[in-house]
């Protein structure tokens, strides 16, 4: 499904996709669930994977992907959703009790309102996923090599 990506790779291509869909299918949310759901595979969660799986077969796109956004991410939570010129704009958050701007937030927009809402989700994981750090090293290091005129000087005080 995913090629041997990372997950940030994964969830950015996840994102592309959903972008790119005109409306939500099985195949695109067994993708979703494959590439960015790692709860529905918990044993506390089997009741909850069940009833996921029980509104994708019935093809209750949104109801599925509200209970997705449930289950996978609890801290955040439904913070607006409204259908601006047919264009629907999901937001969440995790602090819905203060202003939009104070908050972390995750916004999407797409025609298809189980669309957005997954695309929320997916956004809101790549806030939560760490971003890679690049080796710290304890002591700074001077770049010394036959092209840079550098000269090295001990500035410690012995005295």
């Amino acid at each position: 499904m995913f090629s041997g990506q990372d997950r940030r790779g994964r969830l950015v291509e996840l994102q592309h996709e959903l972008r790119r869909a005109q409306a939500a299918t099985p195949a695109l949310m067994a993708k979703v669930v494959a590439g960015a759901c790692s709860r529905l595979t918990l044993p506390s969660g089997a009741a909850k994977a069940a009833k996921i799986d029980r509104l994708i077969e019935l093809e209750a796109w949104t109801e599925a992907a509200l209970a997705l956004v449930e289950l996978e991410l609890p801290q955040w939570r439904l913070r607006r959703l409204v259908c601006e010129e047919g264009v629907w704009l999901c937001s969440l958050s995790k602090q819905w009790n203060l202003p939009a701007w104070l908050s972390d937030s995750a916004e999407a927009r797409h025609e298809s309102l189980p669309l957005a809402i997954l695309s929320a989700l997916i956004e809101a994981r790549q806030a939560a996923e760490p971003l890679p750090r690049p080796a710290v090293r304890s002591v700074p290091q001077c770049g010394v090599g036959p092209a840079s005129p550098v000269e090295v000087m001990c500035c410690d005080n012995f005295a």
